[in-house]
């Protein structure tokens, strides 16, 4: 069963990275929380039950663990620190504002709809693993990863995000960027970004 675990654990690192950078928004803060909840594993392996979701499990203690820090600490996170890691490398000019405009509006999305996105659609997660990491139903996993694209598409393109992928044509009056208007030259949907807007 150790190796097991063990094999499990590290195949899953990646992935808790991307989680931790989600709710964390920064680098040094997210590779802390993953070690501490890698410790938090290893210290309860023994509760962990073998053919049950390991994955599922994970999650649940990083996010428990990120919680947790959260209620001792009561700071604010710096929501310029942006998550590079998953950002493509070499993008034209173009692209790179538009990057830039993206990781500001991900970073004023609510933490629990930022998580649902960035696990739904970066990392394949289903809704069921989604509701079993936040500890909601399935419904609500739904919501959050459709309540997200909806805010980014407003707030990226000025126009209402529709679930088949056709936009409403509502415009919207208010945009994170880091400027307040829309960086000129970046009309087009880089490429990343749009699996984020469905």
């Amino acid at each position: 069963m150790v190796d097991t675990f063990h094999d499990q654990l590290i195949a899953i690192l990646p992935k808790l990275r991307v989680q931790a950078m989600a709710l964390t928004r920064n680098r040094a803060m997210a590779e802390d929380l993953v070690q501490d909840a890698v410790c938090n594993a290893l210290s309860a392996r023994t509760s962990f039950m073998p053919g049950t979701n390991f994955g599922a499990w994970m999650h649940r203690i990083l996010r428990n663990r990120f919680i947790s820090d959260l209620r001792k600490k009561r700071e604010t996170t710096n929501i310029d620190d942006t998550p590079q890691s998953f950002l493509a490398v070499g993008a034209r000019h173009d692209d790179r504002l538009a990057l830039m405009e993206l990781d500001a509006a991900l970073a004023c999305l609510p933490t629990d709809q930022r998580e649902a996105l960035l696990l739904g659609v970066l990392e394949g997660m289903s809704y069921q693993e989604l509701a079993e990491i936040s500890g909601c139903a399935v419904g609500t996993a739904k919501s959050r990863v459709f309540r997200a694209r909806r805010q980014l598409a407003l707030w990226l393109t000025g126009e209402d995000y529709v679930e088949d992928g056709e936009s409403s044509g509502k415009k919207s009056q208010k945009t994170p960027s880091r400027s307040g208007r829309r960086p000129s030259g970046t009309s087009k949907t880089p490429s990343g970004i749009g699996p984020l807007l469905g």
